[in-house]
C-alpha cells in the first residue's frame, strides 16, 4: 500500500457585501442583516477612524445591544452600550469596561474591504 497524500480541503469563499465604508461616520454604528432574517445580527462601527464588525449580542444575556435601529453607541460615540442593562464596551476591541459582564468581549467578525465595500465571508455568519 502506498503512502497517503495529505489532502487539502478547499472551500468556495462567498463574500457578502454589507455596505460602502464611506457611509459610516466616525462615532456611529450601523446594524446589519446579512442573512436577510429580518433582524440585525451584526453591527459595524467607526471609532477613531477604525472600523470594527461585531455580532449583535451581549455576552451577558445574549440579547441584541441596540434599543432602536442603529443605536449602539453612547451619545458621545466613545462606547458601545447594551441598552438591556447598561453594559459598556470599548469600540476598538469589544471589551466590557462597565456592567455585569466586565472583562468579557463582544464577538468580533472578520471582514475585508473590496472596492470601498465592507465584505464578510458567508462562513463567518454561521
Amino acid at each position: 500500500m502506498g503512502a497517503r497524500r495529505p489532502t487539502s480541503e478547499r472551500r468556495l469563499i462567498v463574500l457578502i457585501a454589507l455596505f460602502r465604508l464611506e457611509e459610516l461616520a466616525d462615532g456611529c454604528a450601523r446594524g446589519l442583516d446579512p442573512s436577510q432574517s429580518g433582524k440585525d445580527t451584526l453591527f459595524a462601527l467607526r471609532s477613531g477612524g477604525e472600523v470594527q464588525l461585531y455580532r449583535n449580542s451581549c455576552p451577558h444575556l445574549d440579547v441584541p445591544l441596540q434599543y432602536r435601529k442603529d443605536r449602539y453607541m453612547s451619545a458621545d460615540g466613545s462606547k458601545i452600550i447594551c441598552y438591556a442593562h447598561g453594559a459598556q464596551f470599548l469600540p476598538k476591541n469589544g471589551l466590557c469596561v462597565y456592567g455585569p459582564c466586565i472583562g468579557e468581549r463582544l464577538t468580533a467578525v472578520p471582514w475585508i474591504e473590496r472596492g470601498g465595500w465592507m465584505m464578510v465571508d458567508e462562513a463567518a455568519l454561521a
